[in-house]
C-alpha cells in the first residue's frame, strides 16, 4: 500500500479533503463556480484514488508530439511493446506496462487503460515492483479525443515524466497548459529532454538541458534535474529506470500526487473565491445607520412626547392647585401615541390591546426621506463591509444589509413601543404637592377670614380682625398662601425643565439600546454571518493547501 499502514500520511489526506469539502460547502454560491466544480472533481478523484487498495506507483510518460516517449516507453520495458511510426499522432490510446505479481486490474480499469502488457521480473528492473508505467497519447496531438484521452489519464496518474526534444521543448503548450498548473506537483514529476544525440554541437546538450530547466522553474513546476536520454542509443535509459524505481520504492508517490491536487485546487478556490482578510463593520458606517434607524423609527418625536408628558405631569402635581385644572385639559402626549401608560380607558380598553389588533403604535410613519436615509445608510455599510470582498460575497454582504422595508419597519416600531417612557412618580412632587395643598388651604382660611370680616362689619357687628405686626393675620393669610404658592409653582416648573431633560436623556439611552437591537438583528447580523461564513471558508481553504 501506498502509506497506508501509517496513521499520519492517512490523516493527511483525509484532512486536507475535509478541509476542502467543508469550505465548498461552507462557502456556497459566494465562490467561484468554475473553481468549485474543478474542485469537487478533484474530491471525488482523491477519493476514488484512495480507496483503491494496494502499492501500485503510476508513472505517465507525457509530452509533445515527436519527443519520443514510445520509444523511453520500450527502452524501459526493454520490449516494442508501444507502436513506432514516423507518422504522427502515433499513439492513439493509453497502454500500460506493469511490473510485478501485485493484482492491478482495479488501479487500471479506474484509468480507463485496457492495452496492458506485464513486464517479465528480472534482477535488473527488480526496483520496478510496483510500477504501472503509462505511454499517453501526445498532449498536442491533431487529434482531439487523443488530447482527452492524455489529459484525463494525467488527471489520475501519480507521477508525471514530461518528456521534451530539443526541437520542441519550450513549447508554449506544454508550459502554459500543463507545466504551469503543477506548481505543487514538484515532488511527482521527473523531466526529461529525450534525442540528445540530434544535438550535435559541443556543449550544446549542457545548454539545452539548462535552458528546459530554467523554463520549468519559471513556470512554478519546481527546480528538477534535467534527465538526458536518447531511445535510439540507450543514452540516459538507466539513469531514468533509477530515478523511477526511487519513487517507486517510496511507495509515497500516489499520496504526494493527492496531496498536490489538493493543495493546488483549494488554493485556486482561494484565489478567485475569497479575500485575503475578512473586512470587519466600520464604527462610521454603523453610527449613520443607527442615526437613519432613530429618525425613522420616531424617536425624536417619541422623546418630544416624553419631555411635555414630564412636564405636564409634573405641573399638575405641584402646581398652583387653583389652576392645574388647566393641564387636565391639554391632551396626553404619550397616551396619542399609544405609549406610555397602558391602563385601560373609559371603555376598558388598554393601548397595548390596541397594539395587539394594529400591531403597531400611533407613531407616525417614516417619512419618503426618512426612508431613503436608511435604504442609503443600510447600502453604505453594504458596500464599505464587502468592498475588500470578490463579487459573489460583495452582493451577499449588501443583500444580507438591506432587509425588507416593512419588516424594518415593524421591528423599529415593536422596539419604541417596548420601551417603558415613564417610571415611579418621583418624590419631591409629592412633597411639592403637599406643600401646594398647605398653602392654598393657607388663602382659603385667609380669604374665608376676611370674608367674615366683611360680612359682620356690613352687618355692623363689633368684630376686630388681629394683627400681625401692621398687616391683619386673615390678610397675611391670603396673601402669603397666594404668593407662597405661586413661588412655589414658578420653582417646579423650574425643576419640572430639569426632571424632564434628565428623564429625555434617560429614554433616549433605553432608545438607542432598543434601536441598536433592531439594527444588530436585522443588519449587522446578517452581515456578520457573511463574514463568518467567509472567514471560515478563508481558514478551511488555508488549511487544505497548506
Amino acid at each position: 500500500m501506498i502509506g497506508r499502514r501509517k496513521a499520519a500520511p492517512e490523516q493527511t489526506v483525509v484532512e486536507r479533503s475535509e478541509h476542502l469539502a467543508r469550505a465548498l460547502d461552507v462557502g456556497g454560491p459566494e465562490l467561484e463556480a468554475g473553481s468549485v466544480d474543478a474542485a469537487r472533481q478533484v474530491l471525488g478523484r482523491v477519493g476514488e484514488r484512495w480507496a483503491i487498495a494496494g502499492g501500485r506507483t503510476v508513472v505517465a510518460l507525457a509530452g509533445a508530439t515527436g519527443s519520443g516517449k514510445s520509444s523511453l516507453f520500450n527502452a524501459l520495458t526493454g520490449e516494442d511493446v508501444s507502436t513506432i511510426s514516423p507518422r504522427r499522432p502515433t499513439t492513439a490510446e493509453a497502454g500500460a506496462a506493469i511490473w510485478g505479481e501485485e493484482d492491478a486490474s482495479e488501479l487500471l480499469d479506474w484509468l480507463g487503460i485496457t492495452n496492458r502488457h506485464h513486464v517479465a521480473m528480472t534482477e535488473d528492473n527488480a526496483g520496478l515492483d510496483g510500477l504501472v508505467l503509462v505511454d499517453l497519447p501526445d498532449v498536442d496531438s491533431r487529434e482531439l479525443r487523443h488530447r482527452v484521452e492524455a489529459d484525463r489519464i494525467l488527471e489520475r496518474a501519480d507521477v508525471f515524466v514530461w518528456v521534451a526534444d530539443p526541437q520542441k521543448y519550450a513549447d508554449a503548450r506544454l508550459h502554459d497548459d500543463y507545466l504551469r498548473p503543477l506548481r505543487h506537483h514538484d515532488a511527482v514529476m521527473l523531466v526529461v529532454l529525450n534525442q540528445v544525440d540530434r544535438i550535435r554541437e559541443e556543449g550544446g546538450v549542457e545548454q539545452v538541458a539548462a535552458d528546459l530547466r530554467r523554463l520549468v522553474q519559471s513556470d512554478g513546476a519546481g527546480d528538477h534535474e534535467v534527465i538526458t536520454t536518447s531511445a535510439r542509443l540507450q543514452q540516459g535509459i538507466d539513469t531514468l529506470r533509477d530515478r523511477i524505481g526511487a519513487v517507486v520504492g517510496a511507495r509515497n508517490a500516489a499520496e504526494a500526487r493527492l496531496v498536490a491536487d489538493l493543495r493546488t485546487s483549494a488554493e485556486q478556490v482561494r484565489e478567485l473565491g475569497v479575500a485575503e482578510q475578512t473586512p470587519e463593520l466600520g464604527q462610521e458606517a454603523d453610527q449613520r445607520l443607527h442615526q437613519a434607524l432613530s429618525v425613522a423609527s420616531g424617536v425624536p418625536v417619541v422623546l418630544d412626547a416624553v419631555d411635555r408628558d414630564y412636564r405636564r405631569r409634573a405641573m399638575a402635581r405641584t402646581g398652583w392647585p387653583f389652576t392645574r385644572w388647566v393641564s387636565g385639559l391639554r391632551p396626553d402626549p404619550l397616551r396619542r401615541l399609544r405609549l406610555g401608560d397602558d391602563s385601560p380607558g373609559p371603555a376598558g380598553i388598554a393601548p397595548s390591546d390596541v397594539r395587539a389588533v394594529l400591531g403597531r403604535s400611533s407613531l407616525p410613519s417614516p417619512t419618503p426621506a426618512a426612508r431613503a436615509n436608511v435604504q442609503l445608510a443600510t447600502r453604505q455599510l453594504g458596500e464599505k463591509v464587502g468592498g475588500p470582498l470578490p463579487g459573489r460575497w460583495a452582493d451577499a454582504v449588501l443583500e444580507a444589509a438591506s432587509p425588507q422595508e416593512d419588516t424594518l419597519s415593524d421591528a423599529l416600531d415593536q422596539a419604541v413601543v417596548g420601551v417603558p417612557l415613564r417610571t415611579r412618580t418621583p418624590f419631591w412632587w409629592s412633597v411639592l404637592g403637599v406643600l401646594q395643598l398647605l398653602f392654598a388651604a393657607t388663602a382659603v382660611v385667609g380669604l374665608g377670614w376676611l370674608v367674615v370680616l366683611v360680612v359682620l362689619g356690613w352687618l355692623q357687628l363689633p368684630v376686630d380682625a388681629p394683627f400681625w405686626g401692621p398687616v391683619p393675620i386673615p390678610l397675611a393669610l391670603l396673601v402669603g398662601g397666594v404668593l407662597a404658592g405661586l413661588l412655589l409653582a414658578a420653582l417646579a416648573r423650574i425643576a419640572a425643565g430639569v426632571g424632564a431633560g434628565r428623564r429625555r436623556r434617560h429614554v433616549q439611552q433605553v432608545l438607542d439600546d432598543a434601536i441598536d437591537e433592531v439594527s444588530y438583528r436585522h443588519v449587522r447580523k446578517p452581515v456578520m454571518t457573511v463574514l463568518d461564513r467567509h472567514d471560515t471558508t478563508r481558514t478551511l481553504l488555508e488549511q487544505a493547501a497548506a
